[in-house]
């Protein structure tokens, strides 16, 4: 049997999505930033090093600590935008297959997880192995975003801003569907979640890259920097607070079903 631990993730409040859009946006200005001003197989592996580590504190945790959680999504933000990255100016796949490719990645995780768990709620993971789905998730669901906000940028040639406004549309879509036709709340959550990516990246993109290729020309570099400060800020908040940890205790009809 697996061990039971406290629940390893925050409450979903109106903060933890504000958080999540401002850690996709960083992961694109910070992951362009940092293989276009350095060598980028070091910036890679060294991405996939702080990745593994910070991945690893965050399982070696035995319940929710705000700044440990947020700063694994970020690292995961950072990482999976740089191996999707990869797959198109490396080996030359195309944003359209790549992005069916992250998308049958994410569909087999969630299939696993389903059959192996019974539930995709996140209110459920307080086991490692349940953790373990969670994060394959959360990085296949970057890997998946990241391709998907290239494709329609430049593959459909939307450019940064209005692929950002279909983005945002796209994504209010799960809670209308949630508040008003009753969809179920877990299939509203992913819905949702697995779009903050190209929404967010969208608009760090437009921010930072140069007018010539659409953008304002406000720089990768100072944007992550801005973005870092704000997403330091309100985890520290969240730290102090405790507004997000919600009950720390585990009843499966209750929290499966929510």
């Amino acid at each position: 049997m697996a061990t039971r631990m406290l629940r390893k993730v925050p409450q979903v409040t109106l903060l933890f999505w504000i958080i999540k859009l401002l850690t996709t946006a960083v992961g694109e200005s910070t992951s362009d930033f940092l293989v276009f001003h350095f060598n980028p197989y070091a910036a890679v592996t060294s991405g996939f090093i702080v990745f593994v580590a910070v991945l690893w504190l965050q399982f070696r945790t035995r319940k929710y600590i705000p700044w440990v959680y947020w700063l694994a999504v970020l690292m995961v933000a950072i990482f999976g935008t740089m191996a999707a990255d990869v797959t198109h100016v490396v080996l030359g796949v195309p944003y359209l297959v790549s992005t069916i490719a992250f998308a049958i990645i994410l569909a087999i995780v969630f299939f696993l997880w389903r059959r192996t768990e019974g539930t995709l709620s996140i209110h459920s993971i307080t086991t490692t192995r349940r953790e373990a789905f969670y994060w394959a998730t959360v990085l296949a669901t970057f890997a998946l975003g990241t391709a998907a906000g290239d494709l329609a940028a430049f593959t459909f040639h939307l450019g940064f801003l209005s692929a950002g406004i279909v983005f945002a549309i796209i994504f209010a879509i799960p809670s209308v569907g949630y508040r008003i036709f009753k969809w179920s709340p877990i299939f509203s959550f992913w819905f949702a979640y697995i779009l903050t990516r190209p929404l967010g990246a969208s608009f760090a993109d437009w921010t930072g890259k140069t007018p010539a290729v659409g953008g304002l020309g406000w720089g990768d570099g100072p944007v992550a920097g801005v973005l870092i400060l704000l997403i330091i800020i309100l985890v520290g908040y969240l730290q102090v607070t405790h507004e997000d940890v919600g009950r720390q205790s585990y009843t499966p009809r209750k929290l499966d079903n929510r």
